[in-house]
């Protein structure tokens, strides 16, 4: 038996809500319409007193409800249509799917959400893809290519984000089929060493101008190939023939180096040797004009007195010539001849070269003591005669 049936015994044991004076379970309308009152206070509405004006303020609190929520929905609408593209940025509209014809610089916008999608993308940053990939050369080898570096930024944004569906992937895609065609072009020794600079810019010549026939807004801007070796199998071969090459390559520059400091050095000998020539040269017209301008100047002097300059001729010779002996002839008139040996003074000129040498001053007392011989033998001579 429910407990709100008649007969049903003391109700107030079975009334759930305990004992209420028999009022009765609460009124749900009241509760309701308590709730409308509240709710038109705070709307600017009109409180209800009773029962006969509830269906005037259900319409005054419905009414205001709905500007209030639609109002909020208006503002949120409009502030979910404001964003900010950065200065590194660059953004494309797309309205109902169809694309705007301007790009949206760095700034702040408003486009309208839920009609216009907003997409933008960094067109500074330099973005890069790396490959690893085993090429077949035109000699038919295989070489390795390794660590392949493509450098690359987006130069037209409407491009990279609406023309291609994935600009990224068929950049991969076109690197690869560049570097096969330009290895597949060229023979391994260009490959492995020196033409691997100019593989690097022939295939980043290519990949923009696939990227360009794609129309992907794509620029290349670097092609580092960073190694290539040849296969494991024949690895140590090629090791040797490149290490043999850069022997090849350094001993070429050691042997310049040497070349360009001989030359000069010949070459200045040589300079120095002509114009030694060309002083001894000199110096020998010199002292020929010198000794004729003497003989001219003696011969003057002989004309006019033959014996005098004669006489003196002769002592002159005598001097020269027995400067540079030790040994003295003495003519004696009437007699023998009697031979000198001045002991004393060629001693005393032993002694003074030997001193000479050890001070670098032998030349002027050998000529001294020279002249004192020559003087003695002079004075010898001269009383011998007398």
């Amino acid at each position: 038996m429910a407990w709100n049936e008649p007969g049903g015994g003391n109700q107030g044991d079975k009334d759930p809500w305990g004992k209420r004076d028999d009022q009765g379970p609460p009124d749900l309308d009241e509760a309701f319409r308590k709730l409308q009152n509240n709710l038109s206070e705070m709307f600017g509405g009109k409180k209800s007193s009773g029962s006969g004006g509830g269906s005037g303020s259900a319409r005054g609190f419905s009414a205001g409800m709905l500007g209030a929520i639609a109002g909020v929905l208006v503002l949120g609408w409009l502030v979910m249509g404001v964003y900010t593209i950065d200065q590194q940025e660059r953004g494309v509209v797309l309205r109902f799917g169809e694309q705007l014809e301007e790009v949206i610089l760095p700034g702040l916008h408003w486009n309208p959400p839920l009609i216009d999608i907003v997409m933008k993308e960094n067109v500074t940053r330099v973005r890069d893809i790396r490959i690893d990939s085993d090429m077949l050369t035109e000699d038919e080898n295989i070489v390795k290519v390794v660590n392949m570096t493509v450098q690359y930024v987006i130069s037209d944004v409407k491009k990279y984000l609406l023309l291609v569906r994935s600009p990224d992937v068929s950049l991969i895609q076109a690197t690869e089929s560049a570097l096969r065609h330009e290895v597949g072009s060229a023979v391994m020794n260009d490959v492995l060493t020196e033409g691997r600079g100019v593989l690097g810019t022939m295939v980043q010549s290519r990949i923009q101008d696939y990227m360009d026939r794609y129309g992907t807004g794509i620029t290349v801007t670097q092609v580092n190939i960073d190694e290539t070796s040849p296969p494991d199998a024949v690895r140590a071969a090629f090791d040797d023939v490149i290490k043999a090459r850069e022997d090849e390559v350094r001993f070429r520059n050691e042997a310049d180096a040497y070349a360009n400091q001989i030359v000069p050095e010949a070459r200045g000998q040589a300079q120095r040797l002509l114009e030694e020539a060309e002083g001894y040269k000199q110096r020998v017209i010199s002292q020929a004009r010198g000794e004729a301008s003497r003989f001219e100047q003696i011969y003057a002097a002989y004309k006019v007195a033959p014996e005098v300059t004669r006489e003196r001729i002769y002592i002159d010779t005598m001097e020269s010539v027995m400067s540079n002996s030790t040994k003295v002839m003495i003519d004696v008139e009437g007699g023998n001849n009697i031979l000198y040996l001045p002991l004393d003074k060629i001693m005393e000129s032993q002694v003074g070269a030997e001193n000479g040498r050890q001070t670098n001053f032998g030349g002027s007392n050998s000529s001294s003591l020279s002249q004192d011989n020559d003087i003695g033998s002079r004075g010898n001579t001269r009383r011998e005669r007398n």
